[in-house]
This record gives C-alpha cells, structure tokens and sequence, in this order.
C-alpha cells in the first residue's frame, strides 16, 4: 500500500496519473470526495468491484454508485433524459448522486443485476481527474452500516489495510454524505437527504 499526501486546492497530476495506474491494473484507490473519502475500483472492470464489495462487506445486491468526470461522461452510463439535463448541469459537480436508468452499452456483472444506477460527480478536483480516463466506484470508504470516518488512518484501521494508493487529504470536515435523486420517473424523487440541497 502507497499512502500520498496531497493537497486539494493543488492536485499532483503526476501523483493522480499514478494512482490512475493503479485503478487500469485492478487496484484500489482510497480518494477524497467533496462530501467523505472514497473507495475507486475501475468501475469497467468486474475483478477490481469485486474487491470493494469484499473490503466494504457489502450485499453483492446492493449496487454501487460510480463517479465520472464530466456531464459528457454521462453517456458512458446513462441516456441522459432531456427533461432532466438542465436540473442535472445545475447541481454536478456537486454532493449528488444521481440515479439514472443503467445504459445498455456497457456490461459488468455486478452493475447488470439492477436496471439503475447512481451516478457522481464530485466537486473535487481530484475525485474528478481520477475518472478521466473511466468511471471508477463512488462507494463511502467504510465496512458497510458502520461508522464513516474522516482521516484515512481511521479508515484505514475499519479496513484492515486492504488498500492499494491511498491519496491523502487530511481529515475530510463533512462526514455528510451526498443527496441521492432518483431521476427514474418523472419527477425527481430524493431517497436520501445528505450534503446537496436541490
């Protein structure tokens, strides 16, 4: 495991391009969010999810939200619905995650099993390089239903080290997670009230 410090006002794109590395060689990524830290797996790639889902002791039904860099790199998940484009452009980057019906033109067998899927965009610099090149996972970095910490170190200790790069911010102030939306029907549906206010 690599620990990086950095600071969020100035990503490295040399440390960044690194840590992208090691996301296309089925690694995982402990990264700062705008709302809390953050487990990246490449989202393309079933063995690197499969991974999150062990390290979170998460229900293999429970799907996993996936965070992409731009409103363009929408398209690799989701047919953006018109209705919704403006409403999605004024809140992202932002602390939303979007749900959306799941696009056919992509395949992995964890996300196949549900018909939608939550999409992110963070305000945050870093979490917003890293998914340059692919959607990765925008998953809390915690075993699931217990405690969201705030330092990597703590973190960390909840994970038993089962991290590959971890990119270091510091304590992340807000444990609050992001707003989720459900962009399903046809009328926005807020599932969880968190950091976003719509």
């Amino acid at each position: 495991m690599k620990i990086i410090k950095m600071n969020q006002e100035y990503p490295d794109l040399e440390i960044i391009e690194e840590a992208i590395e090691v996301l296309s060689a089925g690694g995982i990524v402990l990264y700062p969010t705008d709302t809390i830290y953050g487990l990246a797996a490449n989202a393309f790639d079933e063995k690197a999810v499969e991974k999150i889902y062990k390290i979170k002791n998460r229900d293999i039904g429970k799907p996993l939200s996936v965070c992409v860099s731009s409103i363009g790199g929408l398209s690799l998940i989701t047919d953006l619905r018109e209705n919704y484009r403006i409403l999605v452009e004024k809140h992202l980057p932002g602390p939303f995650t979007f749900i959306f019906y799941k696009s056919s033109n992509w395949s992995n067998s964890f996300f196949d099993k549900h018909k939608k899927i939550g999409v992110r965009i963070p305000n945050n610099g870093i979490a917003i390089e890293l998914s340059q090149i692919f959607p990765i996972t925008a998953t809390s970095a915690n075993i699931s239903n217990e405690e969201v910490f705030s330092t990597p170190k703590e973190i960390l200790n909840q994970l038993n080290h089962e991290i590959d790069f971890v990119i270091d911010v510091g304590s992340m102030k807000s444990s609050i997670p992001s707003t989720v939306v459900d962009l399903t029907g046809n009328e926005p549906i807020i599932l969880r009230e968190g950091a976003g206010k719509l």
